[in-house]
């Protein structure tokens, strides 16, 4: 593997362009390429399973929540605080991406004002801006509750999913590593 401009480049997925003869990376392989580099790295996190599974399970949590500016910060501190992965959590965000971020969303309004008792407003005339800033604040803390109502099972089906791959991971290296160690040790 090539080291570019802090790109990784694999020199199979180079393709040679037979006009102008340079090298070019097909876009195909690049995110392939890239999709194996994530994997990669998130096999190399460290610490037993629980720990690793538990940061996943907040990251994938949070990600579902409508905060999206500061997913990756709320993700954290509660690794922090719930002694989990931080760098597992910072990656379980990455469950909410510019395709399910708009489901996300609705499904937490409208699963927020249900659990409120609220109903969805159709008629969007409002007497004055003090009814206008209510909404706005009822639509927030619906938002909010619905997407921690929503985030609950994919943070625990986050949790147990982490937790037995990292589990195999981490007794196939001990395996591993046994059957390289002499046996006069």
């Amino acid at each position: 593997m090539l080291r570019s401009k802090g790109f990784h480049v694999n020199p199979f997925l180079m393709k040679t362009d037979k006009n102008n003869m340079n090298t070019k990376i097909s876009s195909h392989g690049l995110r392939k390429n890239h999709f194996r580099e994530f994997i990669e790295r998130t096999k190399t996190l460290q610490g037993d399973p629980h720990y690793v599974a538990m940061g996943m399970a907040l990251g994938v949590f949070v990600s579902v929540t409508p905060t999206i500016p500061f997913h990756t910060i709320i993700a954290i501190a509660l690794a922090f605080i719930l002694r989990g992965s931080k760098p597992a959590a910072a990656v379980g965000v990455w469950f909410s991406n510019p395709i399910t971020i708009p489901v996300f969303y609705i499904a937490s309004y409208k699963t927020g004002m249900f659990m409120l008792g609220k109903s969805i407003p159709h008629d969007m005339n409002y007497e004055s801006t003090r009814e206008l800033m209510t909404l706005g604040l009822d639509v927030t803390v619906a938002t909010i509750t619905g997407g921690a109502i929503l985030g609950i099972v994919p943070g625990i089906a986050a949790y147990f999913i982490t937790r037995k791959i990292f589990t195999k991971i981490r007794s196939r290296k001990k395996h591993e590593i046994s059957q390289n160690t002499p046996c006069g040790s």
